[in-house]
């Protein structure tokens, strides 16, 4: 695979217009309820594009459901080493390995919308047009985010750390998601996604003096 620099992002997206979304009440989400969706789903200039590591499709054939629209957000890890990710032809792998993973589980494709590498690059992961398949029974217009890595045994990167708040920011605004519909694995779903040291920084992140929650 050639190696390609890291894109400069541009968010702009004249498919997009999310002024046209009705404004949705702070933390008026409630685990086991799936809110209205609030924008259509568009595509995200700037990210990696899924073709740059695998030339696979998603399975349509198996159960599969449109996503059709956006109204929470999850963060996840998938709680494999990272510290061997550098280059983007490591992340490639490590996205193949996940999704070869997830297709023996008879799903459709890799679970996660999106990834975040410990280089700070995000990955086109599923499809954004199709739902998910990363919190079980809650997959209803949740947009799936995996960082690399197992944040039980290390601490995610501060190139991952200020991509995550920066990426997760513009979902945001993009589908007008309050930071109250904006969670981790283990907080809608038993696990212990995305591991002690993430679940601590989102804690913060989203604390009303966080980054996220300012942005």
């Amino acid at each position: 695979m050639t190696e390609l620099p890291p894109k400069q992002w541009d968010w702009s997206d004249p498919l997009d217009d999310p002024s046209k979304a009705p404004p949705l009440a702070q933390n008026s989400y409630k685990p086991g309820t799936v809110p209205t969706p609030n924008a259509p789903i568009g595509p995200v200039p700037g990210v990696i594009s899924r073709s740059q590591w695998t030339s696979a499709k998603p399975i349509m054939s198996r159960e599969a459901y449109a996503m059709a629209g956006v109204a929470r957000i999850t963060v996840h890890h998938d709680a494999l080493p990272s510290t061997g990710i550098r280059s983007m032809s490591d992340s490639a792998r490590r996205l193949e390995s996940v999704r070869q993973s997830h297709v023996r589980n008879g799903w459709v494709d890799i679970g996660y919308h999106y990834s975040i590498d410990p280089m700070g690059r995000v990955w086109e992961a599923r499809p954004n047009n199709l739902q998910g398949a990363h919190v079980k029974n809650q997959n209803e217009h949740n947009l799936g985010v995996m960082l690399m890595g197992n944040f039980n045994e290390h601490a995610p990167t501060s190139d991952a750390l200020n991509t995550l708040d920066a990426f997760l920011a513009e979902m945001m605004r993009r589908y007008r998601v309050p930071v109250g519909r904006v969670f981790t694995h283990q907080e809608i779903g038993p696990s212990a996604c995305p591991g002690v040291r993430l679940q601590r920084y989102m804690v913060a992140t989203r604390a009303p003096s966080g980054r996220l929650a300012r942005a």
